[in-house]
């Protein structure tokens, strides 16, 4: 008898090691199911090689998404764009399994939409666009990224209908849609409330628009990233969270309701790692590109391979600063 309750005894304990080693098991492949699942990138450079050389850069950061200017965000200087590049592009692409709605152009900074004062300006910006749209379509991207604007003398009731004037101009039906990408509030820039954002919107004759939530605006403006399941009950009710095509996640260097839009790198601002690493995990964005627009380590060096690395990891990385610079010196 104490023979069979004996190796009943052990049985129950050998049970007990294999669920416990299952447990583990399921844990480590729930983890690798969600780093396959994240859509993260960063954003990339637009050079010589054009696209392809976009495509290399995201590939050697680990980065399964990217952003990118086909020109220097600071002006309007716009290279011929060379198809043969275009083509080894979305081959690389196809090689490292990035999908090509996980790409995604950003218009320059100086376009504004939103001041028509000075109407060859504001006509010159609608017709930039307009080019920029077809360069993208070019290039097969689905969606850019544009800064509503900045008011900058005018009532900014009438700087909102300029924007959604503008954009009744530019938008086509087939072209890469326009993602407006909310804003801190810095100065008299327009789209830095969400209600602001579902202006444009509302007077927009098109549906092929969307938006970009950029989470350093949200909380310079004064958005409570930590409570983002909020926020995003009142993107839904304002405009649906459809309408979110592209995430910019980004830490903020400054408190929140600044209204002064600097970017810090992950972890290491007033956000914090751990509110934008549940934006990641979120289950009504995980279709949603989470792009990554931190800044170079003593403005030369690129974090993106690493916080990457970190957020994949799920583990704030304390050494950031220093692994970046032994990385590149």
């Amino acid at each position: 008898m104490l023979s069979m309750q004996h190796q009943h005894l052990k049985l129950v304990i050998f049970l007990k090691e294999i669920l416990k080693k299952n447990f583990f098991f399921l844990i480590f492949y729930a983890i690798i199911f969600l780093v396959k699942k994240m859509i993260l990138g960063c954003h990339v450079n637009f050079t010589n090689e054009q696209l392809f050389g976009s495509v290399k850069q995201a590939v050697k950061y680990g980065a399964n998404a990217f952003m990118f200017y086909t020109g220097a965000p600071q002006n309007t200087i716009r290279k011929e764009l060379d198809l043969d590049l275009v083509k080894k592009a979305h081959n690389l692409m196809k090689e490292h399994k990035i999908a090509i709605e996980n790409v995604i152009c950003h218009a320059p900074y100086i376009v504004n939409l939103a001041n028509n004062k000075e109407e060859e300006k504001w006509q010159f910006s609608i017709q930039f666009l307009k080019q920029e749209l077809k360069r993208c379509k070019i290039l097969g991207i689905k969606y850019i990224v544009v800064h509503p604007g900045s008011a900058v003398g005018i009532e900014r009731e009438i700087a909102l209908q300029n924007i959604s004037d503008a954009l009744n101009f530019i938008i086509e039906e087939d072209a890469p849609m326009i993602l407006l990408e909310t804003m801190a509030g810095k100065g008299t820039e327009c789209g830095c409330t969400l209600e602001e954002i579902k202006m444009i919107l509302d007077n927009v004759h098109s549906k092929n628009i969307g938006v970009c939530l950029d989470t350093c605006h949200l909380h310079d403006a004064g958005y409570i990233i930590s409570n983002f399941e909020t926020l995003l009950k009142k993107v839904d009710i304002l405009f649906g969270i459809d309408k979110v095509h592209c995430v910019h996640l980004n830490d903020s260097k400054n408190e929140c309701g600044s209204h002064k839009d600097r970017h810090e790198n992950i972890g290491y601002g007033a956000i914090g790692y751990e509110a934008l690493y549940q934006i990641v995990l979120n289950e009504q964005l995980k279709n949603v590109p989470k792009i990554l627009e931190t800044p170079y380590v003593d403005k030369l060096y690129p974090p993106y391979k690493f916080e990457i690395e970190s957020i994949k990891n799920g583990k704030f990385n304390s050494n950031l600063i220093e692994d970046i610079m032994n990385f590149y010196k």
